[in-house]
């Protein structure tokens, strides 16, 4: 059953090499994505401004999404495998404590959403859940931008 997909293959159109603009590809991908996100969340405090609907403190687990993207995107891969960053008071240790604890934001902040969604809007029944959702797409378009930005690209120039 893994192997199941292994020889089907989308047809190749030669007329376009995208090989040479992976970077500029996945920056616009990432970027969009991160903008459909806190576009979301902007709709949702513009459409529900009383605290009843929308609770004004969930914004912080958008914000904590956003300084995961940055804490992951801010560590070169080169920096990770130990090639690139030797100098530094902590060195490749510090730039992977640094990038662990990206993760661990960008998780936590997803988890939180999660929470959200279903501790505030969707167990109690709560009219409207809209709110709910648009906390969680956007942390969950935040932490997919920052991946898709941190694993995107390439380092080869």
């Amino acid at each position: 059953m893994a192997g199941c997909l292994d020889s089907f293959q989308l047809p190749r159109c030669d007329c376009i090499d995208y090989s040479e603009k992976r970077n500029t590809i996945s920056s616009i991908i990432g970027g969009g994505l991160f903008a459909i996100g806190w576009w979301i969340i902007i709709d949702v405090a513009a459409c529900y401004p009383s605290m009843s609907d929308f609770h004004q403190a969930y914004h912080v687990c958008g914000i904590i999404g956003t300084i995961s993207v940055f804490m992951i995107n801010a560590v070169s891969n080169g920096q990770i495998r130990g090639e690139s960053y030797t100098n530094g008071c902590l060195g490749q240790r510090g730039a992977r404590i640094w990038l662990f604890i990206g993760f661990l934001l960008g998780f936590a902040s997803l988890i939180t959403a999660c929470w959200i969604l279903f501790g505030g809007y969707i167990i109690p029944r709560k009219n409207p859940q809209w709110p709910g959702v648009g906390v969680f797409l956007q942390n969950a378009f935040i932490f997919f931008s920052g991946l898709v930005f941190k694993f995107g690209r390439t380092e080869n120039l």
